[in-house]
């Protein structure tokens, strides 16, 4: 069984290794994973963020900062914020809010967030 594991691994693609890394860390958070979430349900995902934008609004601008997890992507938005210490791209994240959907992507606004330790 060890073998044919470790077979899988060595036969998988770089980025399919590190999802697969990924998701195994967060694992032992007690989170829902990204591709199972469900909208309009507070729910508690965690991920690392792998982009980070501020985006220009008419009242406020806010970041968009989109999280991965190995099994889907997320959008968290903070509004009215530029900047938030110990946010920034590699850095692992719970979040806790209510997700919904815009076209193709699943939105977090104003989540309640913990910063994990990196990597």
């Amino acid at each position: 069984m060890a073998f044919k594991k470790f077979m899988e691994k060595l036969g998988a693609s770089p980025s399919d290794r590190d999802r697969a890394q990924l998701a195994d860390a967060l694992a032992g958070l007690g989170v829902t994973p990204i591709a199972d979430i469900e909208l309009r349900v507070p729910q508690r995902v965690a991920g690392e963020i792998e982009s980070l934008r501020v985006v220009p609004r008419a009242s406020a601008d806010a970041i968009e900062a989109t999280i991965s997890d190995g099994s889907g992507l997320a959008t968290i938005v903070f509004l009215g914020r530029r900047r938030i210490p110990g946010v920034s791209p590699g850095r692992r994240i719970l979040v806790e809010g209510v997700p919904a959907r815009a076209g193709m992507r699943t939105l977090i606004y104003n989540p309640s967030y913990t910063l994990l330790t990196a990597r």
